[in-house]
């Protein structure tokens, strides 16, 4: 894989909102294009290409939900369809795609297409999923039927997925879970709790990371998500971060990730030159500061693509 300074960026707007209750997600994509991410990266020294859209129904124009147990079902699987194959191609012409949502359902088009260009090659991919939640939850399990609340299930293909969405890579589980690293967690449905605990997914909870601090813990991850794989994906949930840093999300829980923990984080993983691609989802502008927290994740999204302090 060529070094990520080697790739262009080829940034995609997602701007969905159908994988959650509360509105707003759907303006994320705009919300970072305002903080000029694009503009930040070019002062790097990438080269990022025009922008683009995935095309997304707006939930008003919608005759209903469908199931209760999974809201959106056909409008997001058609989504991450089409997210799976743009994802793939991006990679195939030798570019890094930068993913901006959106809900974190999105990210099963994002990491689909992303393992569907490496399979081609007869390799996997590691995954770190930076959450404030597991995402782990069954159309069985979840409380709300809010698929944005279901995404990781469906990649690994837990028990009692739906099947459509768990294949959207081509087969069901596309991601091992021996290769995934959940980190960031401290919001778990009980039901869910039991299905993240059974996964196998290795697990890095609030608590792991006051005790054993961040820099231990992310080497600690890059072990899980570098061990026999062609690099890493970076989905990156804002919520995982604490508040403070971005106020603008639909599912706020206290004592998350700071900033300077966060930058310490990406700049570890800059650091390996392993990451594949990375997404950033549940922004939620309407809820935020004055945009406050799409600047934030500016900078964070700028470590992640190796800008250092010298």
């Amino acid at each position: 894989m060529a070094s990520l300074r080697d790739r262009a960026v080829r940034i995609m707007g997602v701007p969905m909102d159908l994988g959650a209750s509360r509105r707003g997600t759907d303006l994320g994509p705009s919300a970072l294009r305002v903080a000029k991410v694009g503009a930040a990266l070019r002062e790097l020294g990438f080269e990022v290409q025009r922008e683009q859209d995935i095309p997304v129904p707006a939930m008003e124009t919608r005759a209903g939900y469908g199931a209760d147990d999974a809201r959106f079902l056909a409008e997001i699987l058609h989504v991450c369809e089409e997210l799976a194959a743009q994802v793939k191609i991006a990679l195939d012409e030798g570019t890094t795609p930068l993913v901006f949502g959106g809900d974190h359902s999105i990210a099963m088009g994002t990491v689909a297409g992303v393992a569907q260009h490496f399979a081609g090659k007869q390799e996997e991919i590691g995954l770190v999923w930076f959450d404030a939640h597991g995402d782990m939850n069954t159309p069985a399990s979840s409380p709300s039927g809010n698929i944005h609340g279901m995404p990781l299930a469906h990649l690994i293909g837990l028990n009692g997925t739906n099947d459509a969405l768990a294949s959207i890579g081509g087969h069901k589980g596309i991601i091992k879970p021996e290769n995934v690293a959940l980190i960031g967690i401290r919001d778990i449905d009980r039901k869910e709790a039991a299905l993240v605990r059974e996964s196998g997914v290795h697990t890095w909870t609030m608590r792991d990371i006051d005790e054993k601090g961040m820099p231990r813990v992310v080497a600690e991850v890059l072990e899980v998500v570098n061990q026999d794989t062609a690099g890493f994906h970076l989905s990156f949930d804002v919520d995982g971060l604490d508040p403070e840093v971005v106020a603008g999300v639909g599912t706020p829980v206290p004592g998350g990730v700071n900033f300077r923990e966060a930058h310490l984080m990406l700049e570890t993983m800059a650091d390996t030159g392993r990451m594949t691609s990375m997404e950033v989802v549940e922004l939620n502008p309407l809820l935020d500061l004055c945009n406050q927290g799409a600047d934030n994740m500016r900078h964070l999204i700028c470590s992640a693509f190796g800008q250092t302090i010298l």
